[in-house]
């Protein structure tokens, strides 16, 4: 019978969605599901992640690893994997599981996989899909090795209702110290504005905006909803918008519940950031732009006449 590992997003103490949704995929190939949760005084999440999914709960709560460091992490995940007999074990997309993913994978020779968005069980085989070339071909590919060590594609899979698992805390021992590299400190964003990864409602903007009045103008749209503000690239290349707040296949890749692109024509780089939201709007000048072909919903028109309207409907909405 299969077995998926499933390794916990913990941010500040808070335990992610993606945990659940990659926990309820591993349900519904009929795996039995582990996770595993390493961090500082986390311990309390146990119950939580039981109800996620997980049948089993590896937990490495140690002061040591407070601060992300890609060794100790990987000899956590590399020992709740042993002991569970995990043949596959998945990360949720984010920058510390794309650094964890191959040293567990090295550690343990087994196959690794980045943004997978599929994956089936044919028997013993086990098969991954994956976009590939900025998304212009998707691949099949069959895994020729005992273990899969996956990256999950944001988005990708989404949480059942419903679905829960058996609370049974299995505690890890603290790895020991990374001697190469060692984490001396962590330094965030001190601009206070909502994780583009972490958003249910993301807004871009782009080259439509032409400067900055018209970033500050779709920016008071984001302010409204509560919502991420990123850009396309062009606008992170004219120095309008930081590099963090790119979206797209050299930025972030997001898959938010509602995605509103202004001024975007949609270069299939771009695309290859968003196009897992669940919602796209789209409003640009040419009603040929590419973004068109990917929204759900469309409005051909300036984005400086749009705007304002879209924040007055918003307003008697909420009114």
């Amino acid at each position: 019978m299969a077995k998926v590992l499933v390794i916990a997003d913990i941010k500040q103490g808070v335990l992610k969605g993606s945990t659940a949704e990659l926990l309820s995929k591993a349900k519904a190939i009929g795996a039995q599901t582990a996770v595993v949760a390493v961090g500082s005084n986390i311990e309390s999440l146990s119950s939580e992640l039981a109800n996620a999914g997980s049948d089993t709960q590896y937990i490495a709560d140690d002061p040591s690893l407070e601060l992300f460091s890609a060794g100790p992490f990987a000899a956590c995940v590399v020992d709740a994997a042993k002991q569970f007999g995990a043949n596959q074990i998945w990360f949720g997309f984010s920058e510390s599981g794309k650094a964890v993913a191959p040293r567990v994978a090295a550690q343990l020779d087994a196959a690794c996989a980045s943004e997978i968005t599929d994956v089936t069980l044919n028997g013993e085989q086990i098969e991954v899909v994956r976009p590939a070339i900025a998304g212009k071909v998707i691949q099949r590919i069959k895994v020729n090795t005992e273990q899969l060590v996956a990256v999950v594609r944001a988005g990708a899979f989404e949480a059942t209702e419903g679905i829960t698992g058996t609370e049974n805390v299995v505690k890890l021992a603290a790895p020991e110290a990374d001697l190469k590299a060692v984490i001396k400190e962590l330094i965030s964003d001190a601009s206070g504005e909502i994780d583009l990864a972490d958003a249910d409602i993301v807004i871009s903007v782009g080259r439509g905006a032409k400067d900055q009045a018209g970033v500050d103008l779709v920016k008071e749209l984001a302010n409204d909803l509560a919502a991420g503000f990123g850009s396309s690239r062009a606008m992170v290349d004219g120095g309008f918008m930081a590099h963090n707040k790119q979206v797209g296949q050299t930025g972030k890749i997001v898959a938010p519940s509602l995605y509103m692109a202004f001024g975007i024509s949609g270069a299939i780089q771009h695309l290859a950031g968003m196009n897992g939201s669940k919602v796209i709007l789209a409003v640009n000048k040419d009603p040929e732009a590419p973004i068109f072909n990917v929204a759900d919903y469309g409005i051909v028109g300036d984005l400086f006449e749009v705007v304002p309207v879209l924040r007055e409907e918003i307003k008697k909405i909420r009114g």
